[in-house]
Order: C-alpha cells, then structure tokens, then sequence
C-alpha cells in the first residue's frame, strides 16, 4: 500500500508540472518529452492505469446517475502522438452509455460554411457525460493558421481576413470554454507532447508493419516540416486559453504508458472534484421499491 501512495504522490507531482492553468507567456521547448513517474516502471505504469481506470468507471457511474455536471477532454498532439490508442485504453472497462467520442478530421463542405466553433457542438456532452474530442476547434488556430489555403476555403468576409485573426479566435475559444465552465462542464485539454525523433522512429514503425500502414498518410511528411511553425502555434494556443476552468496539460508522450497514466490521473482527480454523488430516491420511489420488492420476493 505505501508504494502505490508513493507511487500516486509521484504521479501527481509530475501532472502538477505539466499543469497550464493561467493564462501567460508558454513555451513548448521548456516542457520535457520524456519524463518517468518515479517508482513506477512499464509494468507497475499499467497496474497503476488500471486502477486509475476503476476509479473513473465508479465516478463516471455517479456522474451519469446524478446528471448535474459534464466533463469535455479534449486530446491535441503532433501526428502519432497516440491520441486513438489513449482513449482506447483510459476509457477501457468504462459504461459506453456515459461516454462520448469524437474525432474532427478535414471539415466538410457545409461545414466549411458555418463558423469555426460550430461543428463541434454536436459532440458536447449532455449532464451526466463525459465527452472526448480526438482534435477539436483548436485545429482552426493550428492547421488552419499554418495553410492559408484552408482559411480561404471558409469564405470569410474580408474584413475579418487580418493579422488579428488568430487572436480574435483563441479569444473566442477562451470564451467559449469559460461559458462551458458556467454551465457545469469543465474542459480538460491535453497535448501530447513527442520529441520530433520519437516521431519519426512511430513514422517508421508503421511503414515497416503491414497491419499499420495504413495508418501513414503522405501528408504526415509534409505536415512534419513544419514542426517548428506548429510548435510556435501551440505555445499561443496555450498562452491564450489556459484558465482554471479549462486547464491544459503538456504530456510527455515519448512512452505512451506515462502519456495514458497522466491523462487517467487528471480525468480521475477532476471528477473528484466534482464530486458527484447518486441521487437519493424521493418518498413516492422508495414506496414503489418496497413495493415492488414484496412482490417479487412473494412470488418465490
């Protein structure tokens, strides 16, 4: 028991460090890629993810029931970050019924005429959810910014077409997630953080697999070329929307157990937050129950 309580401790002292929750000046390079939890190994990181996983079923079992709060998780990250197979194994063992996932690819055509935050709506979550963003409108401050190809496909009148046009954005985006907040929804937003060489050597590892190949898309090369620009990107998405309400967490992502372990840690120590309790049944039901339990026990 002292060892998972030391363990946990060390765990959530590297999250704290990952933590952006105030707006301010945010550089990538300062954030490592590649740390460990200390008194944890491969082995001990997947027992301790599984039982961070217990934790969020039970609370997410209680969320659902009580109906009160929502939570939305957004991941970000650099092409093979290991989004997809975060969310397959954090949320392993968790009701479907309560949870949600999303994946924001290329917009589509009508898509491409509605505001930028649009889109994304449908995915929210209702009270008693979680939801679960793979990418999110925050591509329209990364991808969008760095292919101004993409920002003249919306058709944007031209007096919103200046320099400012990233700020006004982020602008909108910090608002939007501090009204989510005062609905009864915080955000959790991750970036998985990979070194540029543990990209190329998963880059490589797919094209050498047979069964991932398919995975690999051309454009990953050329969207690696500008790893410095999206860099640059992310530093002001996370200078501009970090807020109490909507933290970010820089996740070193170049072993993906420590990656999964941090995200389950944070998701779970939010939902405790929150607190969410299962509603205690009104006079009239706990009649009904009695009622109904007489009955079924009188037929044996």
């Amino acid at each position: 028991m002292s060892d998972i309580l030391s363990a946990e401790g060390a765990l959530a002292a590297l999250l704290t460090r990952c933590m952006v929750a105030e707006p301010g000046k945010i550089h990538l390079d300062d954030y490592p890629t590649d740390s460990r939890v200390t008194g944890l190994d491969k082995t001990s990181g997947k027992d301790a993810l599984r039982r961070e996983v217990e934790a969020i079923a039970a609370l997410q079992q209680r969320l659902f029931a009580a109906k009160r709060w929502a939570m939305l998780m957004i991941l970000q990250s650099m092409d093979a970050g290991g989004k997809d197979s975060s969310i397959r194994r954090i949320f392993s063992g968790i009701d479907p019924e309560g949870v949600r996932v999303t994946s924001f690819k290329a917009p589509s055509r009508e898509e491409l005429g509605q505001d930028f935050l649009r889109r994304t709506q449908q995915g929210l979550p209702v009270r008693g959810e979680i939801s679960v963003f793979n990418r999110s409108y925050y591509e329209e401050v990364l991808i969008t910014r760095l292919h101004p190809e993409m920002l003249a496909a919306q058709q944007l009148p031209k007096p919103e077409l200046t320099d400012q046009i990233w700020r006004h954005r982020l602008e909108d985006i910090a608002g939007h997630e501090r009204y989510l907040g005062r609905q009864g929804m915080p955000v959790l937003k991750f970036f998985l953080h990979m070194s540029k060489e543990e990209q190329r050597q998963r880059f490589l590892r797919r094209l050498n697999r047979p069964d991932k190949i398919w995975k690999f898309d051309a454009a990953d090369i050329s969207e690696r070329k500008l790893w410095d620009k999206y860099a640059h990107a992310y530093g002001e998405v996370f200078s501009a929307t970090a807020a109490p309400h909507a933290p970010w967490f820089i996740i070193p992502a170049d072993h993906k157990w420590v990656a999964r372990l941090l995200m389950a840690h944070a998701l779970r120590r939010a939902l405790e937050k929150l607190d969410p309790h299962f509603p205690k049944p009104q006079a009239e039901a706990l009649k009904a129950a009695e009622a109904a339990k007489a009955s079924l026990e009188a037929e044996g």
